[in-house]
Parts: C-alpha cells; sequence; structure tokens
C-alpha cells in the first residue's frame, strides 16, 4: 500500500508518494518518489504532470480520498509499527477450526485474554513475566495492559465451569467417528501451595513434586480435545475412570474408540470399559504389557507358527507377523487378541543386548573389585571371590536373565472388544503417537514443564491457556505435515516468519506492510488470504 507525505526542505514542502517493500532479506524498507510541493504562501498543493497523468489513467479522482491522508515527517516519527501476520495467522486459525466460537460462548467475559495468552505462548513459549512486553509490540484483540499482576488476576477468574463449558463446545465440534488417543504425563512444580502438586512416579526422572496431566487427543484430526489434570500421587490406572467418566459428561455419551498404552492396562479397567449392569461398554483399544501373565500366555502360544508368510501383514513398508484370535479375559467377555511378531526388531534387540552383555564381561574381567557392586553388571553377570583365579574373581553371564529378557523382544500383544483386523488394530494403536508429540509441545514449546504458580486455581487456568495454545499450534503442525512444509521450515521458523510482518499506523490510519513471497507461501498453504 502506498501512502503520501510531506517533508519539509528549508522554506519548502515537497511531496513524496511513499510505497514499502521487502529487500532480499526480507527487511522493510520504503521506496520515496517525489510528486509534488506545497506552495508556502497559500498552503495549496500541486502535483507534477506525470503524477495527474497516472491519477487520471487509473480513473481515481485528482483530490485525494479522505482516506489516503498526507502525512508529515512528524507524523511519521511519531507513528507506531507493531508485528501482525503472526496474530492475523493465529487469528484466522481460530476462527477456521471454530476455536473462536467456543472460546466466546464458554468465557465471554475474558475470551480474547485467554486467546491472547494463547497466542503469546504459541509465539515466544516464555513466562507470563514478559507478555506485557509481547502484547505492547503486538497486534492484538482489545484486551489492555498484560502485566504479570493482572494475568495473575486473569488466572483466578475464570471458574471450572467455564472450562467444561468450552470442553463440551469444542468436543462437539469434533468428528462423529473419530478414534480418540488418551495418554498421562507429570509435570514438575516448585510450589507447594498447590492442592494437585503431590510427589508421585515422575515420568521426567525429576526430583520435583509434580501434576498429572491426562489428555484425549483426535487420531485423525490430531487437535486435542479434552484434558484433566489430577494429582501427582495418582497412576494412570487409577485415573482412567474418573477420565472417562468426565468425558462421558462432557461429550453427553457420544461413542469413540479410545486408544490406550500398556501404562493404562488393569483387569479392573479392561474389566470396567468392557460394561456391567450399571456401566456401559466402552470401545477401546491398549497395548497389554508382559508384566500381565496374560500377554505372555498369548506369546506363548504363537511362539512356535507365527513366522509364517501367512501371517505376514505390512505396515507403512515395515513386515509384521500378525495373528489374532479371540480370548476370553472372564466369563463374561470375550476380547479380539492381536499378538504380533518383529523379527528385525527382535533380532536387532538380541543384537544390542549380546553386545551390551560382552562388553560389561570384559570390563568385569579387567577389574572385577571394581564391579563386585556395580548394580548393571549384576544384573547380567554373577561375579563371586575365587582363589583359584588369578583376579580373585570369577566372572559368568546370566543365561537365565538374558533369554527372559529376550523373551518378550519384538512382540506386542493388543486387545480390542471393537477391531477384529490385527492390521488395523496396529495402524490404529500407532497414530496414538499424536498425544505423546502432543504432551512434548506443551512442555517444551509452551513453558509449562515448569508450573510457577502457587495456587490451585491458577495452576488450572495456566493449564487450560497451554491447551488452547496446543490446539492452535496441533492445527498448524497438521497442515506442515500434510503440506510438506517441514521440508522448508521448522514450526518455529514459520512462526517468525509470519511475526515479521508489520503494521504501521500513522495519525489513527493503518498501514499494512505487504506480505513477502515467503509469507504468501504460508498463507497460501494454511487457505488464509493474505492481510491487505
Amino acid at each position: 500500500m502506498s501512502y503520501e507525505f510531506i517533508q519539509k526542505v528549508g522554506k519548502y514542502s515537497y511531496i513524496y508518494l511513499v510505497e514499502a517493500y521487502r529487500n532480499e532479506k526480507g527487511e522493510p524498507r520504503q521506496r520515496r518518489t517525489p510528486i509534488g510541493k506545497v506552495d508556502p504562501k497559500t498552503g495549496k498543493t500541486s502535483y507534477k504532470p506525470w503524477y495527474l497523468e497516472q491519477l487520471r489513467a487509473a480513473g481515481r479522482p485528482i483530490e485525494l480520498p479522505p482516506t489516503e491522508k498526507i502525512f508529515s515527517v512528524d507524523d511519521v516519527k511519531q507513528s507506531t509499527v507493531r508485528e501482525y501476520g503472526l496474530f492475523y495467522f493465529l487469528k484466522s486459525i481460530s476462527n477456521h477450526i471454530g476455536l473462536t466460537d467456543c472460546l466466546l460462548i464458554s468465557i465471554p467475559n475474558h475470551w480474547q485474554e485467554v486467546f491472547m495468552l494463547a497466542c503469546y505462548l504459541v509465539a515466544s513459549g516464555d513466562p507470563f513475566l514478559y507478555c506485557e512486553e509481547w502484547i505492547h509490540n503486538t497486534e492484538c484483540l482489545p484486551v489492555g495492559s498484560m502485566t504479570s499482576q493482572r494475568i495473575s488476576e486473569l488466572l483466578v477468574m475464570i471458574r471450572p465451569e467455564q472450562r467444561e463449558r468450552f470442553y463440551g463446545a469444542w468436543c462437539a465440534r469434533r468428528s462423529e467417528d473419530e478414534y480418540l488417543a488418551l495418554d498421562i504425563t507429570s509435570t514438575s512444580s516448585y510450589s507447594e501451595l498447590i492442592e494437585d502438586v503431590e510427589w508421585g512416579y515422575n515420568r521426567d526422572h525429576e526430583n520435583l513434586a509434580q501434576i498429572n496431566l491426562c489428555m484425549l487427543m483426535g487420531a485423525t484430526s490430531r487437535l486435542p480435545i479434552y484434558q484433566a489434570v489430577y494429582s501427582g500421587s495418582l497412576r494412570d490406572v487409577v485415573t482412567l475412570e474418573t477420565t472417562l467418566s468426565r468425558f462421558d459428561a462432557v461429550t453427553n455419551g457420544k461413542p469413540v474408540l479410545i486408544v490406550m498404552d500398556k501404562g493404562f492396562y488393569s483387569h479392573r479397567n479392561v474389566t470396567r470399559m468392557l460394561g456391567n449392569a450399571t456401566h456401559p461398554a466402552k470401545k477401546f483399544i491398549i497395548s497389554v504389557p508382559f508384566s500381565a501373565s496374560f500377554a505372555r500366555k498369548q506369546v506363548e502360544s504363537e511362539r512356535k507358527d507365527i513366522d509364517r508368510v501367512e501371517n505376514t501383514i505390512v505396515v507403512n513398508g515395515e513386515s509384521l507377523r500378525a495373528v489374532t484370535k479371540e480370548r476370553a479375559l472372564s466369563q463374561d467377555h470375550k476380547v479380539y487378541t492381536h499378538i504380533y511378531y518383529n523379527a528385525k526388531k527382535a533380532n536387532g534387540i538380541r543384537e544390542d543386548l549380546f553386545s551390551h552383555v560382552a562388553l560389561l564381561r570384559e570390563a568385569a574381567e579387567r577389574e572385577p573389585a571394581k564391579y563386585v557392586d556395580n548394580e548393571e553388571c549384576r544384573q547380567y553377570l554373577n561375579i563371586r571371590e575365587s582363589g583359584k583365579s588369578g583376579t580373585g574373581f570369577t566372572v559368568n553371564i546370566r543365561h537365565d536373565v538374558i533369554m527372559d529378557e529376550l523373551s518378550t523382544a519384538g512382540w506386542l500383544v493388543i486387545i480390542s472388544n471393537d477391531v477384529p483386523r490385527a492390521k488395523e488394530a496396529i495402524c490404529i494403536y500407532r497414530d496414538k503417537d499424536v498425544v505423546e508429540k502432543g504432551f512434548l509441545r506443551l512442555k517444551c514449546s509452551l513453558d509449562l514443564g515448569r508450573l510457577r504458580m502457587h495456587s490451585q486455581e491458577s495452576m488450572q487456568n495456566k493449564v487450560f491457556a497451554g491447551f488452547v495454545a496446543l490446539i492452535l499450534l496441533s492445527e498448524i503442525n497438521r497442515v506442515m505435515a500434510e503440506r510438506n512444509l517441514y521440508s522448508s521450515y521448522t514450526m518455529k521458523k514459520l512462526l517468525k516468519i509470519l511475526a515479521k510482518q508489520r503494521i504501521q499506523e500513522i495519525c489513527s490510519q493503518r498501514i499494512i506492510y505487504p506480505a513477502t513471497k515467503e509469507q504468501r507461501t504460508v498463507y497460501e498453504a494454511f487457505g488464509i488470504e493474505a492481510p491487505r
């Protein structure tokens, strides 16, 4: 977009046509062309003939429209320039997937603040302490100042029922036949004032108290659907029934297929999902850990006969052996039991373990006294004192331990009450990685790996803002993967490219800088019209 402004040189004032553009490095520049001058006595403007002719050819009146005001140098100096492209991009995505409507319906008084906090987390991932500066330098919704104190006040004003109303509205927009993957992670906290922060199994192996965050994500849309926060001392199997009950309430009991890893397996959980007179059945796919005798029995029953060509399936170019049987879990229930064997993976595990034990034995034979109490050596080796040995010790491999460890190498057991075909079941189960990737983005990209909050409600609402941000990030990730944008950009680079598009406000007139070629490419890939 071009505009005119007046620059005074000595006692004369000249009119320039200013055009904003980007140089080859993508840096914003201006091109000024003199088109006329202002009479110092009368104040009247006069234009060069070529410019008047250009106006006539364009069918425009000679007098400039009031929207194209002539700006003075002081006007330009006092103007403000803010980042615009990334906000426009995130707002467009939010409108397209229905996120904006869900926020407006559920949190009518504070939806704009929640959305801008989510945008801030996506754009920077820094603590909320620095949000005020980002808001000041970025085009945004009319939220006013977002100081640390104001954000703290905001994070106690959003009520639990508003969050649940949002989840209900958001769940209503998901696909009816979409698989939902479920997983749980822990996120650490230094606070001693948050009720749910307790000591428990820390998945990041950190010596900190934590909360547990349980999330459902759509395997097709790859968007977060629902989340719940639990006490840090609770294990996965304990939280499942509560999560499913809460999700039923949000979705009005609409049927879904829940996909879970082995951390959620227990006989009680599976029995509960199979249903009874008081609890309706849930459709599920779940991996069975080899700590359960059921899984080991299935492997032993198929070990001799599974490695045949007629049992071969190919999934994403990978060859697997697979057998499906109906097995009884109890007198009342049978499930489809899918047993898989990956010969290539099993052989790799075998070779890695053999070489690892061989190196341990060599080290122990050189310096047995040093390794006699080494925990890893004791797992695979018997190191005993012996007067007959030159070193005073004997070192022997614990073959029984190695064989037991290899007995399930390359094997996988999945059960389901809904999916009867082995290939379909493994494809659905592997799609569950969308949850793990979602958690990784939530904890790493959104600065939620450490919750620096000091109250239960503040913690819940910061996690909620993170959930809204994760929806935006997940949609960006989905489109980038589908359109092969990762071959040219990382997500961080893509966001930075968009943030470079700016908007300038001169005397209340807003001038959007033209989009660069890269920015137009990104907008086009996402089906968004470039701002003008």
